[in-house]
């Protein structure tokens, strides 16, 4: 027998699952836009996270392309590199998740011109064996988001 149940309303994750992506093309890797970032960018610092974020022109891609991110933790913050590992995957799957409210809100602002692209480094600052949840760094993220957003402006 089959179902007659819609399926939008039963997965309504499935309608948008491509915005839930995170593709190696949107992973920050050049060292000269890495240390642009780090030298010129703009600083916000959360509880456990520390954004830097630059808005440069773009190589390819132009307005349409999402921000590319990059997500680091320091030894110094967390020696064991297990724990860092775990930190990084769960800033991965915050920003994953959250990235398309992140992208909307960018867009409400519309202040980006054509040829400029933006770039974010997450950075976890917290010492301590305790690592936040997943519902935490997605918390963090959010009003990182909004921050940004307001200061891309």
């Amino acid at each position: 027998m089959r179902c007659r149940c819609n399926k939008q309303t039963l997965f309504p994750v499935l309608s948008d699952r491509h915005s839930h992506r995170l593709p190696r093309h949107e992973i920050l890797r050049k060292k000269g836009l890495i240390s642009l970032l780090f030298t010129g960018g703009k600083s916000l610092k959360g509880n456990f996270l520390r954004l830097v974020y630059l808005s440069h022109d773009a190589v390819r891609g132009g307005f349409a392309s999402p921000p590319s991110v990059m997500f680091a933790v320091s030894k110094k913050t967390l020696p064991a590199a297990v724990m860092r590992n775990r930190v990084k995957r769960l800033m991965r799957e915050a920003y994953r998740l959250e990235k398309p409210m992140l992208l909307s809100r960018l867009e409400d602002t519309g202040d980006r011109k054509a040829g400029e692209a933006l770039s974010i480094v997450f950075l976890y600052t917290r010492r301590g064996s305790h690592i936040p949840s997943l519902p935490d760094f997605r918390r963090e993220m959010n009003s990182a988001a909004g921050d940004v957003a307001e200061g891309c402006e």
